[in-house]
Formats: structure tokens, sequence, C-alpha cells
């Protein structure tokens, strides 16, 4: 559940890898065109895969290739968004036993900084709130490209990955040691703004 955010938030992440030819530019991530995700992963007591995704969120990001630590990411995820491909489960998870969508519907990522690493990759470093508690969270970036796309736009992609403990973010339900933790995995596409 945790996953959503991640969620969006890692994909923040990735706008600050790698090497870029545009000066400081502002991009909106491409969730209408349905070139971005949030993914999660948990295990199911040990002997599974749980998978899902959080279907609606939204977010932007700024690059500047001469000062990326100068760069900033936000995103906001619609936790009630939360799609395991399973409605009884999904219902389930948006509950108090796990989510608590009715109290806590939305959450958010906010960049605090980034740092370098070299060979394409970074580490992203933000705030993620999620059901009300708010931790510093750490998404592993990779660049995958940029350049023109054939609508006359200009466009920036990138892959993060992270985890974290369910109870980091007060989600108490004890599935046992196995199902303890969240892997998130994101795709941010952003379209630069003219």
């Amino acid at each position: 559940m945790k996953a959503k955010t991640m969620i969006g938030f890692f994909t923040a992440a990735l706008i600050f890898v790698g090497s870029v030819t545009a000066q400081a530019a502002d991009y909106v991530i491409d969730t209408k065109g349905a070139h971005a995700f949030i993914q999660f992963k948990i295990s199911h007591l040990g002997y599974s895969w749980l998978l899902g995704r959080f279907n609606t969120f939204s977010g932007e990001f700024s690059y500047d290739e001469k000062k990326p630590a100068a760069s900033k990411v936000k995103v906001d995820i619609d936790v009630t968004s939360i799609d395991s491909n399973h409605a009884e489960r999904d219902k389930h998870l948006r509950s108090d036993d796990f989510l608590d969508t009715d109290k806590f519907p939305k959450a958010s990522f906010v960049s605090t900084g980034f740092k370098v690493m070299g060979g394409g990759m970074a580490q992203l470093m933000g705030n993620l709130t999620l059901k009300g508690v708010t931790r510093p969270l750490t998404i592993s970036v990779r660049h995958l490209g940029h350049g023109n796309d054939p609508w006359g736009g200009y466009r920036r992609g990138f892959e993060g990955e992270t985890s974290f403990k369910l109870t980091d973010f007060n989600i108490m339900k004890n599935l046992g040691p196995a199902s303890q933790t969240v892997h998130m995995y994101l795709g941010v596409e952003g379209i630069r703004k003219k």
C-alpha cells in the first residue's frame, strides 16, 4: 500500500539524474498519456508476491543540468486509486487495517536533495507523507533519456526504486516477517513546459 507513496514520489527523483543538454526547465509528469506509473510489490506470507499500483497521481519537476542539486520534484498520489487487480482485496487495503483512505486519501512526495552517483545513477532524497505520517525516503534513480517527441514537445524519462517498512507509516497489520517491507518501482516521463 505504501507503494502509493512512493510513488509517485520516486518518479520525482528520476528527474534529477543524468546528464542533460537542456538548460533549467520545468516538466509535467505525463499521467494523461499513461507514460508514468507507481507500482509496488510486497511478499504474501513469504510464498508469493502481491503486485499493485496507484492509478491516479500527478506531479511536476524542475531540472537544471548545471545545478542538479537545485532540482525539485513534487508528486501527489490519490491513495484511493490503489489497484491490486482484486476488488475485495483493494477494499481491504483501503480500510483502517492498512491505508485508511477515508481519513488519509492522499499521499505526497517532496524532494529535499539530490546526489549524482555516476553512470546515469543518482540518489533522490525527499519526504514521503503517507497515512498522516511524514518520513524521509531515498529513491535510487536512473536517467533513461530525453529529447523531442513526435508532437512538438520535449520529454525526459527516469526510473526509480525504493522500499520501506509498513510500520514506518503506521500500517500495523502484521502478516508475518516476510510481509513487512514494501518495494516500489517508479517510471516517470515528463513533458517540458513551454
